[in-house]
């Protein structure tokens, strides 16, 4: 699966019923980009399953095709599970991909999986655009 498919299997969260995207409660939204040391920083935050994973794929994406080192800034986000751990794949595969601030529920999805051997993993944003 492409980075870009990723994106297309997550759909539109409307979970509350109000007909607004990003009220629900697990919707993530629009996450918030800045450059750091040379750097794209995506920060993520909130709980990403398939069906939320789809703006931070979208970031991530555009991100990856105009900056060739990209850190995600993952200190506030609160669950993960596969679609956001194949997505991190995907998107180290196009460009050098760096976390940073890892939680629990992200630092333990990516100890289990050992993907925490293949991603440069950092405390902070500072350490993760530098290193």
């Amino acid at each position: 699966m492409s980075l870009g498919e990723a994106v297309m299997t997550g759909r539109e969260s409307d979970l509350d019923g109000s007909g607004d995207r990003g009220t629900g409660p697990r919707d993530a939204g629009t996450p918030e980009r800045y450059e750091a040391h040379g750097a794209l920083v995506v920060v993520a935050r909130g709980s990403y399953d398939m069906q939320t994973v789809a703006p931070l794929a979208t970031a991530l994406r555009a991100a990856a095709g105009h900056h060739p080192r990209v850190v995600l800034d993952v200190s506030a986000v609160t669950f993960a599970d596969s679609a956001f751990l194949n997505l991190l794949i995907l998107t180290h595969r196009t460009t050098d991909l760096r976390l940073a601030g890892p939680t629990t529920p992200v630092r333990r999805i990516l100890e289990l999986t050992g993907v925490d051997t293949v991603l440069k993993v950092r405390r902070t944003v500072e350490e993760a655009a530098t290193c």
